[in-house]
């Protein structure tokens, strides 16, 4: 018989536990290597007295790629315990002025919203909008989430290349709902998810309104217990595969052979040295190949790469309820443009930050004590500037994080304060705090940057780092910097991207499907389609054309009589 293949994955965050789950199922003998003495990276929970915050994503979206990769490994979220709650409404925007705008999948309440500021047209010009962010978000999903992408020729590929003007890489975001939205206050109230991929709408290509689509079409939703229940579930998962999980065991090196040529295990912080066929990086990658690997060109080129913004968090136990504030509440600058240019050009906090206020405790109770509230506020700001003269900025700006964390603090409170009416400055019995400072030393992100590089057409496809090493044989990578991207479900549609690189390598079997996973019909998987259910093509283009020629020259013939 075969030897079992081996393999180390390095860091416990989405990319790596599904990746482990992955390979488990392929036949692996698995092993993964976690510094913290928890799983899940940012995507982990904090716990103080019965409250419990979530450290990291606090929403879930884009729901089939979650369920396709528990699909693959032949069960589904259902099967393990994990509950979807539907947040609804999806969001309540905040104006300075006093107004406010509610987000919903519910037509009929977004047809009142929008023609309150828009008109009657306007209704009908944000369907238009929808339309357009349909075509991006299932394009994406068949030509990129998909597909890897490890050299330039792959931009030429024909199936990709039809899409490419449809998917309007070249326009950002704003520009895009421009063209659809006629009022300052709902092209902001259209473009504000942009920060989820760490950038400016105004910078971020038109592509990413596919957030908005998911949002708006599919909802938002929020796994009951905390979003780490998921990946929790991806880990036991893997566990029943034959995963091994070793925890508070940080990595010190990649080992390379004698040769140089290929991976062949790594070295802990202990000093013990681990041996595996393969290698699959999931730390931050930036911080992998100034630190775990040989001094290099790429590295320095990493480091000078733009990386997306950071944020300073505040993690509140509320000592009453604040009915005010729905589950997931997003405050919006005035000065809109300007904020945005302060977090991306200047690395600092706005002089009027906007920001997001989740209260999971409003959808699932158990997040705080009986007639309690928990409050998580992320305030999107600069990343730390490091070498920042070599990276083009400006080296007398300061950063003074200290100073920063209670301007936000004070602004947050402000703020809320004033356009809700809600009062929570002497109701905060305990805070915590993420700053770009223990982002980084808590996950080794780069920079404090909590989304990992920036998302610019130029740092996403084929610019992007590639899944797997250039150099070093049987060296891959997954993760939020290298293809397709970042967030919890683009990391998880990466694991099946870089597990599946690894198995053609090694001309193995791929035990799921390529193609990607469609909800079945009915509750069988083969389930007999009925005549009256059956999908029926609409007339083609050549059709269409000889109706219209025919119906012209019956017009023409009426004419002439």
């Amino acid at each position: 018989m075969a030897r079992q293949k081996s393999a180390i994955v390095v860091g416990a965050g989405a990319g790596g536990i599904a990746t482990a789950a992955r390979l488990a199922k392929a036949g692996f003998k698995v092993t993964v290597l976690e510094k913290n003495d928890f799983t899940g990276g940012r995507c982990s929970l904090i716990h103080h007295n019965g409250y419990r915050f979530d450290q990291g994503p606090s929403l879930l979206l884009l729901p089939r790629l979650f369920q396709e990769a528990f699909y693959d490994l032949g069960t589904s979220l259902e099967a393990e315990g994990v509950e979807l709650l539907k947040c609804e409404p999806n969001y309540n925007l905040w104006f300075g002025d006093g107004e406010s705008f509610e987000l919903s999948t519910d037509t009929s309440r977004m047809k009142k919203e929008i023609e309150k500021w828009e008109g009657i047209d306007g209704f009908e010009r944000y369907l238009g909008f929808l339309q357009e962010s349909h075509r991006h978000y299932e394009q994406s999903i068949i030509h990129v989430l998909r597909k890897n992408f490890t050299s330039l020729l792959h931009l030429a590929r024909p199936t990709f290349l039809r899409y490419i003007f449809t998917l309007h890489p070249f326009e950002s975001i704003y520009y895009r709902a421009s063209q659809y939205f006629y009022t300052e206050r709902l092209r902001r109230v259209f473009t504000f998810g942009s920060m989820y991929m760490g950038m400016s709408p105004f910078d971020a290509p038109g592509t990413y309104s596919l957030l908005q689509y998911t949002e708006l079409a599919e909802g938002i939703w929020y796994p009951r217990g905390g979003f780490h229940v998921v990946l929790d579930a991806l880990v036991k998962v893997g566990k029943r595969m034959g995963v091994e999980y070793r925890l508070s065991t940080g990595v010190s090196q990649v080992n390379l052979s004698s040769d140089g040529k290929r991976a062949e295990g790594v070295t802990l912080s202990s000093g013990e040295q681990l041996s595996a066929d393969i290698v699959v990086v999931n730390a931050d990658l930036v911080y992998a190949y100034n630190h775990l690997l040989p001094s290099s060109s790429k590295a320095k080129s990493l480091s000078k790469k733009d990386a997306s913004c950071s944020s300073i968090s505040f993690y509140w136990a509320i000592n009453k309820m604040v009915p005010e504030l729905t589950c997931h509440n997003i405050f919006l600058a005035d000065d809109y443009k300007e904020s945005f240019d302060d977090i991306f050009k200047r690395q600092l906090i706005p002089q009027e930050p906007s920001f997001y206020v989740n209260v999971p405790s409003r959808v699932d109770p158990s997040a705080a004590p009986e007639g309690k509230d928990t409050v998580v506020v992320l305030v999107p700001v600069g990343h730390l500037l490091e070498n920042r003269a070599s990276a083009g900025l400006n080296p007398q700006s300061q950063q003074d994080w200290n100073a920063m964390v209670n301007k936000a603090r004070e602004t947050v409170l402000t703020t809320i304060e004033t356009r809700t009416g809600a009062k929570m400055r002497h109701s905060i019995l305990h805070e915590e705090i993420n700053t770009p400072g223990t982002w980084k030393e808590k996950f080794n992100l780069d920079k404090g940057a909590i989304l990992g590089l920036s998302h610019s057409f130029f740092n996403v496809l084929s610019f992007r780092p590639n899944t797997k090493h250039a150099k070093y044989n049987d060296l891959y990578f997954v993760g939020a910097s290298t293809h397709p991207g970042t967030g919890v479900p683009i990391c998880l549609a990466g694991s099946k991207i870089t597990t599946e690189q690894i198995l053609d390598k090694l001309r193995m079997a791929v035990p799921w499907t390529r193609n990607g996973w469609q909800e079945p019909r009915g509750k069988s998987e083969k389930v007999q389609v009925k005549d009256i259910d059956r999908i029926i093509s609409g007339p083609s283009t050549t059709s269409l054309l000889l109706v219209a020629v025919l119906v012209t020259l019956m017009a023409y013939w009426i004419m002439v009589k």
